[in-house]
């Protein structure tokens, strides 16, 4: 497997909750990143090869926010550099706001086979206080213009646990989006970031958070809900109709290979994780100079590949198996983490069998601290 992930970091606006790598719109630094996008694709050609890209990405940021022209070339220079399998998905990122049914009809031309538009709630005055740029209506809209272009693999975003933000709003945010019946959503628990406008806010005292037996009881009824309508819960925060998982997201949890391009893009190739950097000015300038973007690199030593195939793995709903790690590692697990897994069976935080283990509900609610104890 291996997967292609393009970073386009440019926004209208920085939305309040935010700590992505992410610039205010500037008409001519799209041009000149799209430029050296094409450079460090390039770059990659060669390493890559013959092989095929099962899956791609296009995050932000706002990639919506490049025009139909700007889309096209983007999509030219991704075919011109690699080669793309028959059935791969190809996923484009969009926020309303930016997109159009122009851009829409561009998209589907190009081969993009699946939308992910970010909502985060139905509600326009908790929209506009996390500093969103658009309506619930403005998302509507563009959701049936993409229905009527012809995208039937639509994820919707959705947030929960924002400032003032009741169970009852929650409830609403979850029917309505159902109602819609998109093919996957994404539900996350809000996480303040430091340096992040709404990180100043909550210290300033300017709303408080939830509390915790609050934010469990969303997650819970998230979960109770949306099986209830069709939508499997196959990963902690992530929802899909019957075989329409995201084959990306899968991709970097099963610890497969991917190639990242733009700038702060993280890659995964041939046992080296990377990290682009993130100025945009540095970025541009070592591309032109042929060389990769690269701000660190390390090498992941067997431990290292052990503990993530462990925490990213146990972020699915099917857990991991012990096999995996005997034929990739050679190593016995149960051998080995002995005294953690009798330590998480009896908090019940895991279910284990003779082939595998996963998370029970309670070990979800809590995952960061389960994941922690196979850290030595």
């Amino acid at each position: 497997m291996l997967g292609l992930y393009i970073h386009i970091p440019f926004c209208v606006r920085k939305c309040k909750y935010c700590d992505f790598n992410s610039f205010k719109l500037n008409i001519d630094e799209k041009k000149k990143y799209l430029s050296a996008l094409s450079k460090e694709m390039e770059l990659y050609k060669e390493k890559i090869g013959q092989k095929e890209i099962d899956s791609i990405f296009v995050g932000g940021g706002t990639p919506s926010i490049l025009n139909e022209e700007e889309i096209k070339i983007l999509f030219d220079n991704i075919n011109l550099n690699f080669k793309i399998k028959e059935d791969a998905e190809i996923t484009m990122e969009c926020n309303p706001g930016t997109l159009t049914l122009n851009k829409l009809k561009t998209m589907k031309k190009c081969g993009v086979n699946r939308l992910s538009i970010g909502l985060q709630a139905v509600q326009n005055h908790h929209l506009k206080y996390i500093g969103r740029i658009h309506t619930f209506e403005e998302f509507e809209k563009n959701y049936h213009e993409a229905k009527k272009v012809g995208f039937d693999n639509i994820n919707i975003d959705l947030m929960y646990a924002l400032p003032n933000q009741t169970k009852e709003d929650w409830m609403e945010s979850l029917e309505k989006v159902v109602n819609l019946n998109p093919t996957h959503i994404s539900a996350y628990s809000l996480i303040l970031e430091e340096n992040t406008e709404l990180f100043d806010m909550y210290e300033r005292k300017e709303f408080k958070l939830l509390d915790e037996d609050t934010d469990i009881e969303m997650y819970e009824y998230t979960i109770n809900y949306l099986k209830s309508h069709g939508y499997n819960q196959y990963e902690i925060s992530n929802y899909a109709k019957e075989g329409f998982e995201c084959k990306h997201n899968i991709l970097y949890w099963k610890c497969e290979n991917y190639v990242g391009i733009g700038t702060s893009a993280s890659g995964f190739l041939d046992e080296i994780r990377y990290n682009n950097l993130c100025e945009i000015d540095k970025y541009e300038e070592l591309i032109l100079n042929g060389k990769k973007p690269i701000e660190w690199e390390e090498k992941l030593s067997i431990k290292d590949k052990i503990e993530e195939s462990i925490f990213l793995g146990l972020r699915m709903n099917e857990g991991i198996k012990f096999k995996d790690f005997k034929n990739k590692y050679d190593f016995n697990f149960l051998e080995e983490y002995k005294n953690e897994i009798e330590k998480l069976t009896k908090l019940q935080l895991i279910d284990i069998n003779e082939t595998g283990m996963k998370l029970t509900q309670k070990g979800k609610e809590i995952s960061n601290s389960v994941f922690v104890e196979f850290i030595k």
